[in-house]
């Protein structure tokens, strides 16, 4: 996609156009974009952007570099302006001031959003990916809800989308098991669209956005309304549910002992508390 031009260069986000379309591109490759305080007011920034911009059809979100994204950067989680009145990492107020915004920008944008994901989708990034209307995956990417790895449930807006893509066993599989699932056996589940080679994988999605911003924008816009009364009619509260248990287990022993294994490199010792 060498000949979208950089509309807006964030710190963490790169914006560029062609066109009618719109690629957000996930830019901290040197953390497999994980997502920290900065990330987080970029990427609200440009999906806010492109959302208000009527020459936008079509809108990309890809990331940089070998991975779509590695979730939430926990070298950064519960630094010292980020905490609560207990001592907590505030995870709430991120999830609701922060991230859900950037959700519902997506799902409410009325024009059609493809997650063309690359590599890696994990924790909130996976939550990101399953947001977007349309998913296509290189062969060798995967999906991982890795949150009960480190003791925290899902968010980000996972508990709306993925029952509602993949169903109920499939959603308890992801969330409680933890495991990867790879791109080829994501679109069995239902999880994702389309998954192409690797080689094939830039032209195929370039075709795709060429499409949908060449489309009836209007029609897009009526089907996406309509989608989101039937299937996510809950999300809002759904979302405020998510942020509300999310700070309970920040404020667990469990996730403490996540945290330090996943620093230290060792297998969780978890005690249920």
């Amino acid at each position: 996609m060498s000949d979208y031009e950089l509309a807006h260069a964030y710190d963490t986000v790169n914006l560029h156009r062609r066109d009618g379309a719109a690629k957000i591109e996930l830019n901290r490759p040197e953390a497999l974009n994980a997502w920290n305080r900065q990330f987080g007011y970029d990427l609200l920034d440009a999906v806010r952007a492109v959302a208000d911009d009527d020459e936008v059809r079509a809108v990309l979100v890809t990331g940089a570099g070998r991975g779509f994204s590695s979730g939430a950067d926990l070298k950064e989680m519960g630094a010292a302006d980020d905490r609560t009145p207990d001592g907590h990492p505030d995870v709430r107020t991120t999830l609701t001031e922060r991230y859900h915004p950037i959700i519902t920008g997506i799902r409410r944008m009325p024009k059609p959003v493809v997650a063309a994901v690359n590599g890696p989708a994990v924790g909130i990034g996976c939550s990101l990916a399953l947001a977007c209307d349309l998913i296509v995956a290189k062969a060798s990417a995967y999906f991982l809800l890795a949150f009960v790895n480190i003791g925290l449930v899902p968010d980000g807006g996972s508990s709306v989308f993925l029952p509602a893509r993949a169903g109920h066993s499939r959603a308890f599989e992801m969330a409680m098991l933890g495991e990867r699932v790879p791109a080829e056996q994501a679109e069995r589940w239902n999880l994702i669209n389309r998954v192409w080679p690797d080689e094939d994988f830039e032209a195929r999605t370039e075709e795709l956005v060429e499409r949908l911003a060449a489309g009836p924008t209007r029609s897009y816009a009526g089907t996406k309304r309509q989608l989101n009364n039937r299937i996510y009619w809950g999300m809002d509260e759904q979302l405020e549910l998510e942020a509300d248990v999310q700070q309970e287990m920040a404020a667990s022993r469990d996730f403490v002992e996540g945290v330090m294994a996943f620093v230290e490199k060792r297998d969780a010792r978890f005690a249920g508390s």
